[in-house]
Parts: structure tokens; sequence; C-alpha cells
């Protein structure tokens, strides 16, 4: 087994760091290594599997508690014992399940809970990229997952076709057994994982080829995935039921999908507002004209009045960003900003002299204002 990064390397992070900065590096990587932002590389699509996996274990307590006390092994039963139940050899996988059978483990042999009983499937996590507009008005992308799901070949019981399992007779099926210590403060009763079937309750001979026993089975899908209109950057949309499959029956678990949203060209979004910088030549300030704003439903017409200064805001109402939740949108605000010409020609320059004489201003031969004595 290839020797695996430690999770906080990979996300380049402190032991300690904070939950909200686990989250932070995550977003802030897989956005970097994201698929879709690096089509056909596949050094990078490792490197985004490996972020996926450090996330996975380290923004859940439970098991960051585990993996900071035991490091993989804690979250990850057959890193220690090498090729445990046989891997995926042979048969295209070049992943490990231990993250997703430690669960099917209990994830420590001092576990005492019932080991056959249903238990929900782990989540998962993707992002998708969208555009400011995608954002704005919704859409619907289709995005690569990897998951866990039940075995197509056994039907996830992880036997051979036309076999079954053995109850394991150490344990009766409950995948642990209990000893009892004497000692001077009394009896000890400690309970482990079955050595017979290592937990498991059932004891498998003759072992489904595709899953080699394990009854699940990693498959890379394309899900189609419903973009709300008005949702913002680093929102994350819930799919129930579509994250990894449940272990001895249970319910699969959720995928979760962080939404990023390309930054736009010249709009930009405060809530549901768009603000926008509006250019406008210093005639149009002075003298007031009709110009074009671009909107996010294409252009409007809007007349600015005659002596307008720079820095001054206008509202349009209604050609915001919808309500993610509710009807209605919210308003484009525009800014208007008079820009000064340069490179004028000497008859130009001539004009604006005389132009700035009309209103008292003094000017050299050069277009320098004179200053007035007081």
């Amino acid at each position: 087994m290839a020797e695996k990064r430690d999770y906080y390397e990979v996300l380049g992070l402190e032991k300690g760091a904070s939950e909200e900065a686990i989250k932070k590096a995550y977003r802030q990587l897989a956005k970097k290594y994201h698929p879709d932002l690096n089509p056909g590389d596949k050094e990078a699509e490792k490197i985004f599997k490996e972020i996926n996996e450090a996330y996975e274990v380290l923004s859940d307590p439970e098991k960051r508690a585990k993996y900071d006390r035991f490091g993989h092994a804690g979250v990850d039963p057959s890193y220690a014992a090498g090729s445990g139940f046989g891997g995926f050899g042979g048969f295209g996988f070049d992943f490990d399940l231990g993250d997703i059978f430690s669960s099917f483990f209990g994830g420590g042999a001092s576990s005492a809970r019932n080991r056959n009983a249903p238990r929900r499937g782990e989540r998962v996590y993707a992002e998708v990229t969208v555009t400011f507009e995608e954002a704005a008005f919704g859409c619907e992308k289709e995005i690569p997952i990897s998951r866990i799901e039940v075995c197509d070949v056994c039907s996830g019981t992880g036997c051979k076709e036309g076999t079954t399992a053995e109850i394991c007779p150490t344990c009766r099926g409950s995948g642990t057994v209990t000893s009892q210590t004497r000692t001077a403060f009394g009896i000890i009763q400690n309970t482990v994982d079955c050595p017979n079937c290592h937990g498991r309750g059932k004891i498998i001979h003759q072992p489904c080829a595709q899953c080699k026993g394990h009854g699940l089975i990693r498959r890379n899908r394309k899900i189609t995935v419903k973009i709300p209109e008005g949702i913002d950057d680093g929102q994350t949309i819930s799919m129930a039921g579509q994250g990894n499959a449940g272990v001895n029956g249970g319910p699969p678990g959720d995928l979760y999908i962080t939404v990023n949203v390309q930054p736009h060209e010249f709009f930009r979004r405060e809530g549901n507002a768009v603000l926008y910088d509006l250019p406008i030549s210093i005639v149009q300030a002075a003298l007031g004209a009709e110009v074009e704003v671009p909107t996010l439903d294409g252009k409007v017409k809007y007349v600015i009045p005659e002596g307008t200064q720079t820095g001054t805001v206008f509202r349009l109402r209604g050609k915001g960003i919808p309500n993610l939740r509710g009807s209605g949108r919210g308003d484009q605000f525009v800014t208007v900003h008079v820009t000064v010409p340069t490179g004028l020609t000497p008859q130009q320059k001539e004009l604006l002299r005389q132009f700035g004489e009309s209103l008292g201003e003094q000017t050299d031969r050069q277009g320098k204002k004179k200053r007035r004595l007081r």
C-alpha cells in the first residue's frame, strides 16, 4: 500500500487547526485542483481526490479525533494491515476503501455496538463552478463524483453467486466477543472485535470476485444537480440519498455540493444587489445624456441628468439577483464615474481654456490654472 500523506499536510494546515481554517483551506485547494478547471490533468485529479479524502476525515469531529490519536490507522483499519481483504487489484481500481469500511468495522476494536445493525452511509462532498449569470438565474450542471455503491454483482452480500455467508460461530453474528478479567479492583469486562470474523459477524468462504467480499464498491458517477436561482458563492446544495451506500441495509448518505461562482467582468454582488460602475464623459456629466447601462437582463436606457457628479449612485429597481428563498429580485445600483479626457489636441485644449475663462477661471498659455491671490 502506498504511503499516505498526512491529512493536515494535504490541506496545508497545522495539527489543531480550527474548523473554519479546515473549511477555508479545503475550498481554496478544491477550487485550484477541481477537474472542471483542469480538464485532462490526471495529477490535478489525483490531488483533488486526496484533498476530498483529507477533508472528509478532518471535517468530521469523531473521525478527526481518531486520526489525531492513531493517524491513518485510526480511520482506516486496513492501512496498517496491508491488503487485508485483498483490495481491488486486477479490476482497474486504484483506490483504497479503508476510509469507507472504517465505519463497517466500527473504527476501533473496543466498539461494542452490533456490527450487523443497519448504518447510514457517509456523506460525499463535491464542488461545482458556475458563472455569475448561472448563479443569478439558476441552471442545471452535470458534476463528477466518486462514491461507494452496493455491488451490483452480489447485491451487497459480498458472496459469490450461488453461495451464502456463514454466521460466525465465535461471536454468533454479533461481531464482538467479550472477555472478563479478575483484578484487585473487581472484574473488568472487555469487548473487542471478534478475531475470527474481524468484526463482521459472518464469514464469507467464497467472496464476490468484483467487490472481494465487501459488498460495496466505488463508482465514478456523473450527477445532474439543479442550481437554484439566487445562490451565492460558497453556499452548499444537499442532495438526499446521493452519498455513499449504507451498511447492512442502512440508508445512503447525502451529497453536499459547494457552489463556486466565477467573478463577473464588471458586475459585483452584495446580497441580492448588483453593483456596476458606469464611466461617463465630462460633457455627458455636465450637459446630461441618455446612456445604455448593462444589466443581467440586457442593456437598458437611462437618462443622466445634467450636472451629475462623480460618485453619484442611481438605482435600477428589480434588476438585481432573484431571491434564493421566496419571490422577487434585488436592485441594481449604478455608480457614476466621470472620466477626464487625455491626449487632447491643441485645439481642444484651447477650447477648454476658453470654457474655463468663461467660468471665471484664469489659466496661462500652458493650460495651468492660475492661483488667485487673496
